[in-house]
């Protein structure tokens, strides 16, 4: 067959590449998918001191004073302490009870340690310290990177860039998609397109009417908005 027919005439999986369904990471300005990093359930993140009653048989030594321990003791990060002496590096509060943190050989409470460690939002500015969205190579909360239109959150679906403002992929095609006027599926970005006869083509779309002949670059004529070769526009066929 003619190699200048069409390519859903040549192409038998044209159909299934540029079905309407179909998705893109190509988008028109920036293409990347959200990666929303999950709150990590904090219980596998968070560690908590073990309270350990006095043990007649063992003689515990307290990783901070590096005194013998008398008594009731905490065990945490594999050494025992004095329970007052199990205490936040920046606060100074007891960590007897509740969650701490490890950072470089530091102890930390989850408030000293979000203030000091947790990325701020891109968008708010403030702290994050559940769910992060990492998008545009910044983290912001879920909840603040949204669709412009329709402000739902985009989470790790694709999304498109248009002006500086990120749209889901069903409001981008609503408000800014362009179809083909020769096959009727939408041109994606990097897609060879051209602009004839006030419609938006393929490039490979952009044929004669009649003899199928791809008139990109070259003279053709219209009839009924349709583009002909000069050979089959002053033809009676």
């Amino acid at each position: 067959m003619p190699s200048c027919r069409p390519p859903w005439v040549t192409d038998t999986d044209f159909a299934e590449r540029y079905r309407p369904d179909k998705t893109t990471t190509v988008m028109t300005q920036h293409s990347q998918l959200a990666q929303p990093t999950p709150m990590q359930n904090r219980s596998s993140i968070v560690q908590a001191a073990q309270q350990a009653p006095g043990d007649p048989g063992r003689t515990p030594v307290c990783a901070h004073c590096n005194k013998i321990i008398r008594g009731r003791y905490l065990v945490a990060l594999g050494r025992s302490w004095h329970p007052e002496e199990f205490t936040c590096c920046q606060c100074k509060a007891v960590l007897e009870e509740g969650g701490f943190f490890e950072e470089r050989g530091s102890i930390y409470c989850t408030k000293c340690y979000d203030s000091r460690y947790a990325p701020n939002c891109a968008k708010c500015k403030k702290i994050i310290t559940g769910e992060i969205m990492h998008a545009l190579k910044m983290t912001w909360h879920v909840q603040c990177f949204v669709c412009a239109a329709c402000k739902t959150p985009i989470r790790n679906n694709a999304f498109y860039m248009e002006e500086g403002e990120p749209y889901c992929e069903k409001d981008y095609e609503k408000m800014f998609g362009t179809k083909c006027h020769g096959c009727d599926f939408k041109i994606d970005a990097g897609d060879r397109f051209l602009e004839a006869l006030g419609y938006s083509w393929h490039d490979t779309c952009f044929v004669c009417a009649v003899c199928q002949m791809n008139l990109e670059g070259k003279t053709f004529y219209s009839k009924k908005d349709k583009p002909l070769c000069k050979t089959h526009a002053f033809s009676h066929v």
